[in-house]
């Protein structure tokens, strides 16, 4: 079972993941997680850009089965 801790954080930032949270059917805290994995690893990889990031850790959330496996010499979906 996953801890809970609780942190302040500024309320306009609050606000800001109260909103996006609603957006993208996440809870709050979900939210501030998501921006703090994308945070993390964009500082880890400082040459690749944040959207390559947030891509690449929203398919890491996607279902296998879902998956389209790669074939080379292959184009579009």
């Amino acid at each position: 079972m996953p801890v809970s801790t609780s942190i302040r954080i500024d309320q306009r930032l609050y606000e800001q993941a109260k909103t996006d949270a609603a957006v993208e059917h996440r809870t709050i805290a979900g939210q501030v997680e998501y921006w703090a994995r994308i945070g993390r690893a964009a500082l880890d990889n400082p040459d690749l850009p944040v959207s390559f990031i947030a891509e690449s850790l929203a398919s890491l959330d996607e279902p296998r089965e879902d998956a389209i496996p790669f074939e080379p010499g292959r184009r579009g979906g």
